[in-house]
């Protein structure tokens, strides 16, 4: 029975591999492009900071931190049962994640290097980041005698392809609210070390650093095509995109609540924090952001956070498909009309806000 809760039974591929969590809309994914139109991308408008960046990259300031020390060599039966569980899972989703932006970043550095060596080094420095992160988490899960293999996910998972405009807002927020959540987490640990439950906690503050200068790459990146910022159909983009990066952290995270507890953070105070932060951080390059202080916001987030948790619930029955996707509908429904309303609500004109600043 004690062993039963210190390992909770996850699907196993072959004994010590996980079998890879079922994808859904709020699983991380795997991206393609169009390596052709980046290819042609005139950088010039910008590309001295681009230049600056690229230096950064070499200088490569945490090649030496992802180097694990004395503190793992030791058993971790000692967190067991749902926290057990909800850690692993944490690695996994943050593997995967990191993962899916090395084998996008190496493919954009091969197709580039001939025609914007600039680009192409920057792209396969940051392969080079995102391989040790997800190398870096996948030795983790081995402390808890699971791993992925990520040669079956690079053959199996299925891609999602997105216009270079939309890999770089959906990166660019990707990058940033990661930035925030690893550094919200250690400032947090560090207050209370007696809640850092696992030693990876202890490198996340030189390992934001990568996720920060990322997202500036992507910023610059996206100030070198000003034509993916200055227009009607670009706001309604980075509306688009800031809603599905926000939502699909807050409802990820919500359902995960206990995760968080585990550590002394309460989610939904956590996630308000990190979106704030984002969000404010978008402004210095997205046309407009949302108003995530309006107090009808994270009112609608609730409501769609716990209708994602009534389609877990119905999920789990052991209905057949047709009965569970009739009752899942009334809450696909409440999640839509929630997305909706916020995606509706007035933004914020960011361009203004930094002429004010200026």
């Amino acid at each position: 029975m004690v062993d039963s809760l210190k390992k909770p039974e996850f699907q196993e591929m072959r004994p010590g591999v996980k079998v890879p969590t079922k994808e859904t809309i709020l699983t991380p994914r795997f991206y393609t492009t169009d390596f052709d139109e980046m290819a042609t991308m005139d950088i010039s408008v910008n590309e001295d900071e681009l230049q600056a960046i690229l230096e950064e990259f070499r200088a490569d300031y945490n090649r030496h931190h992802f180097v694990r020390d004395a503190e793992f060599e030791q058993s971790w039966d000692h967190i067991d049962g749902e926290t057990r569980k909800l850690f692993v899972e944490f690695l996994e989703r943050s593997c995967t994640a990191e993962f899916s932006g090395f084998l996008l970043y190496k493919e954009l550095g091969r197709r580039l290097k001939d025609k914007s060596p600039v680009l192409a080094e920057c792209f396969t420095l940051m392969s080079r980041d995102e391989a040790r992160h997800a190398g870096f988490l996948n030795k983790a899960m081995s402390d808890f005698n699971l791993q992925l293999d990520l040669g079956f996910l690079t053959k199996s998972k299925k891609y999602t392809f997105f216009k270079p405009k939309f890999i770089f807002y959906a990166t660019y927020l990707s990058e940033k609210i990661g930035y925030w959540r690893y550094i919200k987490i250690y400032r947090h640990l560090e207050s209370h070390p007696e809640n850092r439950i696992y030693p990876i906690f202890r490198f996340f503050e030189n390992w934001c650093q990568d996720e920060n200068r990322h997202g500036d790459f992507f910023s610059a990146l996206m100030k070198a095509q000003p034509q993916f910022l200055n227009d009607w159909k670009a706001k309604l983009w980075c509306r688009f995109f800031l809603l599905s990066v926000f939502a699909t952290m807050y409802l990820n995270d919500l359902q995960r609540k206990d995760f968080y507890a585990a550590i002394g953070l309460d989610a939904r105070t956590y996630d308000i924090e990190v979106i704030q932060e984002t969000n404010e951080t978008a402004a210095r390059v997205f046309p407009v952001i949302l108003n995530v202080n309006h107090p009808e916001f994270f009112k609608a987030m609730d409501v769609a956070a716990a209708a994602n948790n009534k389609l877990l619930e119905v999920e789990a029955t052991g209905q057949p498909k047709p009965v569970k996707l009739l009752k899942q509908l009334p809450h696909v429904a409440t999640i839509a009309w929630q997305m909706a309303r916020l995606y509706f609500m007035k933004p914020i004109d960011a361009v203004q806000m930094r002429s004010v600043v200026r």
